[in-house]
């Protein structure tokens, strides 16, 4: 009975003196942990402490340099500001003595310039409208003596057609004998000739329209014999055709391909149907 009671007894006091023993430990380990977090916040104070003097320090120094900055400027300001004035005054007083001499002397000659291009200019213009008129005196002098050659060439051109008529009054040649072409050939040059001449003349020239009659007259005699001149001025002038080029002269507002006959130097003469006298031509050439 006493062994049955003593037992648990001993039991209960093991276990009491084993959790004594266990918590003595844990706070030991508890406290150990606190010094070492203790410690390490001393060493954080520490280097916070040192950063912060550091920047401090840092801080001082910006603010010496940045004084010294406004210092200097405000020094510099300074002399801007009299170098300023003083060049002002400099300044002033030159445009002063400038406007002086300029309201003197400068004054006069601008007065004598003013008055020289007025001068000049009713000069230019009195000159030019002199001008004109002369030349409109030349130009109406030009015309009148264009006007009388026009009309001596008339006169010596209608006393050709005359004598050319007189002369192509000749019997029709025959086809057994070869005829002789020589005077037609002769009177289709000189129509030629004519045609391009009055082509320049003024359609009002004395005596014109008479000599126009003659030269359609000779033409109507040749054809009556036979002879024929093909119209070709002013007429598309295409690869083959049996005429002889004298001159070509381009021409940009032609298109290219798109060329034409624009003088006759010698005209073409078909006997019968038949080709006596190639044409000698100049064509003006398209390069458009």
């Amino acid at each position: 009975m006493k062994k049955t009671i003593i037992f648990p007894i001993l039991m209960l006091f093991s276990l009491i003196a084993f959790s004594q023993t266990s918590d003595s430990l844990a706070f030991v380990q508890l406290q150990q942990n606190v010094e070492q977090l203790q410690t390490e916040l001393r060493n954080q104070k520490s280097d916070f402490s040192k950063q912060i003097s550091a920047a401090n320090s840092e801080i001082d120094s910006l603010k010496k340099q940045v004084q010294n900055n406004s210092n200097a400027i405000s020094q510099t300001t300074q002399e801007l500001d009299v170098k300023i004035t003083t060049a002002e005054t400099s300044t002033n007083q030159k445009i002063s003595e400038v406007g002086d001499s300029l309201s003197k002397t400068t004054f006069w000659v601008i007065i004598g310039l003013l008055f020289a291009v007025i001068i000049s200019g009713i000069v230019y213009l009195l000159l030019r409208k002199k001008q004109q008129a002369d030349k409109t005196d030349i130009v109406a002098q030009l015309s009148q003596t264009k006007q009388a050659i026009d009309e001596k060439l008339v006169n010596e051109f209608a006393k050709n057609t005359e004598a050319l008529e007189a002369l192509s009054k000749i019997s029709k040649p025959t086809q057994s004998v070869e005829p002789d072409h020589s005077l037609a050939l002769k009177v289709a040059d000189e129509i030629t000739l004519i045609e391009r001449n009055i082509s320049h003349m003024n359609k009002e020239t004395k005596g014109l329209k008479p000599l126009i009659r003659a030269i359609e007259r000779l033409k109507d005699n040749l054809f009556s014999k036979g002879y024929e001149m093909p119209e070709l001025l002013e007429k598309p002038f295409v690869e083959g055709m049996k005429i002889t080029i004298i001159t070509s002269i381009p021409d940009e507002n032609l298109e290219k391909g798109n060329d034409v006959i624009t003088k006759i130097i010698k005209p073409q003469v078909n006997f019968n149907e038949k080709l006596i006298q190639m044409a000698q031509v100049e064509v003006t050439v398209g390069i458009n």
